[in-house]
């Protein structure tokens, strides 16, 4: 979770492509940071299930911080990761 969220801060889509699990990964993924676009300030990891070397499945539920030219925001999730192929990958949100 946390190097999706360093990889969004960055604008490095081919990271998080390659990080999303082919069964619901788009075909392309746009985070080129532009002008009027979120800066990312902060990330808190709320809760966690899963996701030792013994599970196939994990959640996280964060908030994300940002700042727009409108001011401060948050985006809270609750994401579901698996295990592809020997790696954790994101799944989707709950």
């Amino acid at each position: 979770m946390r190097s999706r969220y360093s990889a969004f801060v960055v604008g490095d889509a081919g990271y998080l492509l390659r990080t999303w699990h082919p069964a619901t990964r788009p075909a392309r993924l746009d985070v080129e940071g532009t002008a009027d676009g979120p800066r990312w300030t902060g990330l808190e990891i709320l809760t966690t299930t899963g996701g030792s070397a013994f599970h196939a499945e994990g959640t996280v539920a964060f908030r994300a911080h940002y700042t727009t030219a409108d001011g401060p925001g948050v985006q809270e999730e609750h994401s579901r990761f698996l295990r592809h192929e020997g790696l954790w990958v994101y799944h989707s949100a709950l």
